[in-house]
């Protein structure tokens, strides 16, 4: 079969009804589907990174696990996680994303089956460090199949449904885990989270195909995606003229810098949710396993919507005619600044208002990642480097992931417990996020070739 494609700068010369009409026909939705896949993949990955911050209160009992302790085994995750993330991105843009998130799967549930059986603190953050290696393909392969399935004006919402994933996974480990722990044991739930992941595995390497070899796709919505600026080819968004772009030189950018930085900042907050909120709610606000089975999943679930609210928002936007600068700026910018609202936890004397609080925040993080996932397909030079461009931005979010935890840690060990200071100083990282998108990032557009 022939095939034709139409770089993004052409998409954005065509007529606009053009490159918006609907596809007609059977298999018209083949790239949502893909969409659904990806997000399944997030689910389950997201299930078992969090099943530890779930099982940590129990867990801590059986091993005699302090405080700092706890931090560290929390944050051992991310330090692979955020170095594996450069590796992953490279390996993702030549090896393809079908081969690379299978084997990411396969080892990151390994690895959660094994963490059931550890005997102490050093078993428990090796299987830790070996989890998050196996997960660092999460985020950038996703990210560049949606960059290949889409078109521009549909990417964020695409995104933003993939990246619910996190929310989901997040959220089921709550009353999954808890209810594992509750009726057997800590090490049933991580056994039975990590062979969940095999389920997966086995739906992604059936189901899903490139856009040339896809057997439902019809040429209708082939066309559809790429005359909507899909990045299809491995070739220069300006042309095929002017010096090759190699990995290392997307580091020379400052949009990339203001990309990591504001990464940095929002994801700082985002794993305050991930690793420490359960012990929030049973240690500040008194709940007990049911009490945080149950209202523990209220944020997550709120997050869901504020991440749909997100990608639908900067897609009809770029509908209506904003410039792709305007629309992320608007959608990081005030998604980050209202998220700092978690500072004012530490003021409401109520469970209640403190959890609707916090629900906020994690709302208005989750309503600028679905533009921040789009951030690599939007800035890159060519399509080959979109996914190393999620994994250069997702390295350094995860720097604050394997931070964060212990920042937390040692802040509460040395306030006596109380989650004032760490609450504080996650605000403040949000203002200082939504500065770093306003900014530091000058226009997002793909990357000059120099």
């Amino acid at each position: 079969m022939t095939t034709h494609s139409v770089t993004e700068t052409e998409a954005a010369q065509a007529s606009p009804g053009a490159a918006h009409a609907r596809p007609r026909g059977r298999g018209k939705n083949v790239r949502w589907g893909i969409a659904v896949l990806c997000f399944g993949g997030l689910a389950v990955n997201y299930l078992d990174r969090s099943t530890l911050s779930v099982a940590l209160p129990t867990m801590s009992k059986d091993l005699h696990i302090g405080p700092e302790t706890q931090g560290f085994i929390l944050s051992a995750f991310f330090i692979t996680y955020a170095l594996c993330q450069l590796p992953a991105g490279a390996l993702l843009d030549k090896f393809g994303v079908k081969k690379v998130f299978m084997i990411g799967a396969i080892w990151w549930s390994l690895a959660t089956v094994g963490m059931g059986l550890v005997r102490g603190v050093g078993s428990l953050v090796g299987a830790r460090l070996v989890l998050g290696a196996g997960e660092a393909a999460g985020y950038p392969a996703p990210a560049k199949a949606v960059s290949r399935w889409f078109p521009r004006h549909e990417r964020t919402l695409a995104n933003s449904v993939w990246d619910n994933g996190a929310r989901v996974g997040t959220a089921i480990a709550l009353p999954l885990v808890t209810m594992l722990v509750s009726a057997f044991h800590w090490r049933v739930a991580f056994i039975a989270c990590g062979l969940l992941g095999f389920l997966w595995i086995i739906g992604w390497w059936r189901l899903y195909h490139e856009p040339a070899d896809h057997p439902k796709l019809t040429a209708q919505e082939r066309a559809y995606i790429e005359a909507g600026g899909a990045r299809v080819e491995e070739t220069p968004a300006q042309g095929d003229e002017g010096p090759e772009v190699r990995w290392r030189d997307l580091f020379r950018y400052r949009t990339v810098w203001g990309m990591m930085l504001g990464f940095f900042c929002l994801n700082y907050v985002v794993y305050f949710f991930i690793t420490w909120f359960p012990s929030y709610l049973v240690d500040e606000r008194g709940f007990d396993l049911l009490k945080l089975g149950f209202f523990g999943t209220v944020p997550g679930l709120v997050a869901i919507v504020g991440s749909l609210l997100g990608g639908f928002t900067a897609d009809r936007l770029l509908r209506k005619g904003w410039s792709t600068t305007k629309v992320r700026k608007t959608c990081l910018v005030s998604g980050t600044l209202c998220s700092s609202v978690i500072a004012l936890t530490v003021v409401v004397p109520t469970a209640a208002g403190a959890l609707a609080l916090l629900s906020l925040s994690y709302a208005s993080l989750t309503f600028s990642t679905a533009s921040v996932a789009s951030l690599p397909a939007d800035v890159a030079p060519t399509a080959g480097h979109v996914a190393s461009l999620a994994g250069i931005q997702n390295f350094a979010s995860n720097v604050a992931g394997a931070l964060g935890p212990i920042v937390t840690g040692f802040l509460l060990a040395s306030f006596g417990g109380s989650y004032l200071v760490p609450l504080l100083v996650s605000g403040a990282l949000s203002i200082v996020g939504a500065l770093t998108y306003a900014f530091v990032i000058k226009r997002v557009e793909p990357l000059p070739a120099r």
